[in-house]
């Protein structure tokens, strides 16, 4: 372990450091041991793993970077290029000097309006644990390509920008795990472009990344235009995501799974609906959408619970493959505060195809047309559902065709109550059987 004290960092707040911690990169053993202080630097640390050998920061939850400067306050950069995480592909020299940087235990924060906190690029196996990252840009900024990438019991918190942001990478194989993500105000945690594969966000509590006076963002943006590859194989669960901004567009998870045209292959040619995605066991509020499904592919929804959608619970949009089951769509009068009178909660498919949709409970959906609507869509099926106390209709069908609709509850028992059940408008070639109604059309 080399104490950076020892290469001259004075840690005192006023002192610039960088020289003195490049020092200790450069010449020491390895580990970079930061003692309790305040670390100012004024240009980006970058380790070259290549050169420094296996690299470690430690902070012991006592010491704090700041930057001072542009860019990223650490820059991991490895040389782990091409290939996959399979052992047969590797460089030996990734092995002899580059496997598993990690940064521990430490605070980042940047006075810089471009000073970002970590930058990672070329690396295998990076990991970073028990930091605080706050007031920077963009928190953890993963480019180019990386493999096996570990964030674990992070406070991502305050900052400018995005708060891990997969920015046009190819990256397989990262897990974000028991971390706060939150005020972060140009979305929590955003994928955009790239190669992406394998990716795990569990218990975790993201909420309110946003800038209250700027354009709507989300709390998880997976954004595949602009990519022939896009990111699927997703799995996002135990995790509370919510609170986010009022504008038309904000949204707790948002997927965009429509990519580009490949331009060789047998992709050539087509905007492939991207997906592989499982999203289960997360409590979803506070938002103009909770969950948005556009262009995507292969979707399971299944053990959530929703509430507060000032818009839509859920709209799913251009869609195939989609299976919506055992969740909880609901008006919590407990949760009555801010605007919750207007709040419509509805759920929407549309222009979709081949989905399954059982054993949801959908009850007080407010002055939207329908408490669920399916329109335009083909090859449904509908099973067990119960939707309860909705203004207008419970379950609206608009040109639908070659679909199911059976062994629903449909009924609204509040008092004076004039909604109708179901109601099916044009379509064709659909069954609906031994559903329980009180007013059907």
């Amino acid at each position: 372990m080399t104490d950076v004290h020892t290469f001259g960092a004075a840690g005192d707040g006023k002192t610039d450091d960088t020289a003195a911690i490049e020092h200790a990169l450069q010449d020491g053993e390895g580990t970079l041991d930061f003692a309790r202080g305040d670390y100012l630097i004024s240009r980006t640390i970058v380790v070259d793993l290549d050169k420094t050998g296996f690299t470690s920061f430690e902070g012991h939850g006592t010491a704090r970077i700041v930057m001072t400067g542009p860019g990223p306050a650490l820059r991991f950069v490895g040389s782990h290029t091409k290939g996959t995480a399979d052992p047969n592909d590797f460089e030996s020299k990734v092995w002899r000097h580059q496997r598993m940087p990690m940064v521990d235990g430490l605070e980042l924060t940047g006075t810089h309006p471009e000073a970002d906190a970590v930058e990672v690029d070329g690396t295998m196996q990076f990991t970073i644990t028990r930091c605080l990252i706050r007031q920077c840009r963009h928190g953890i900024h993963l480019v180019n390509r990386n493999r096996n990438v570990l964030i674990s019991d992070c406070h991502i918190y305050d900052n400018r920008g995005i708060g891990i942001f997969y920015d046009n990478l190819s990256l397989h194989q990262s897990n974000i795990v028991g971390s706060h993500i939150s005020y972060c105000k140009a979305g929590g945690i955003v994928f955009r472009g790239g190669d992406v594969r394998n990716v795990h966000i569990g218990t975790c509590d993201i909420e309110s990344n946003h800038d209250p006076k700027g354009p709507a963002t989300a709390n998880i943006l997976i954004d595949c235009s602009g990519s022939t590859n896009g990111t699927a194989e997703v799995t996002i669960a135990g995790c509370t995501i919510q609170h986010n901004s009022k504008s038309p567009d904000s949204a707790n998870i948002r997927i965009l799974g429509r990519g580009d045209p490949g331009k060789t292959g047998p992709g050539e040619g087509k905007r492939w609906q991207w997906g592989h995605v499982a999203i289960t066991g997360n409590v979803f509020s506070d938002v103009m959408c909770n969950v948005h499904l556009s262009g995507c592919r292969d979707v399971t929804l299944t053990g959530n619970t929703f509430w507060m959608g000032y818009e839509h619970n859920l709209l799913v949009e251009d869609c195939t493959a989609i299976v919506l089951a055992g969740n909880v769509l609901d008006r919590n009068p407990a949760y009555a505060y801010g605007n919750a009178a207007t709040t419509k909660n509805a759920v929407v498919f549309r222009n979709s195809r081949d989905c399954t949709i059982s054993s949801l409970q959908v009850q007080g959906v407010h002055t939207s047309e329908a408490a669920m609507i399916v329109e335009e869509c083909d090859r449904f099926n509908i099973h067990g559902c119960t939707i309860l106390d909705n203004d207008n209709i419970g379950l609206l069908l608009r040109n639908v065709t070659k679909s199911r609709v059976s062994d629903c509850l449909i009924r609204d028992d509040r008092d004076g109550a004039t909604s109708v059940a179901l109601k099916l408008i044009g379509g064709s070639d659909n069954t609906i059987e031994n559903n329980s109604l009180d007013r059907p059309t």
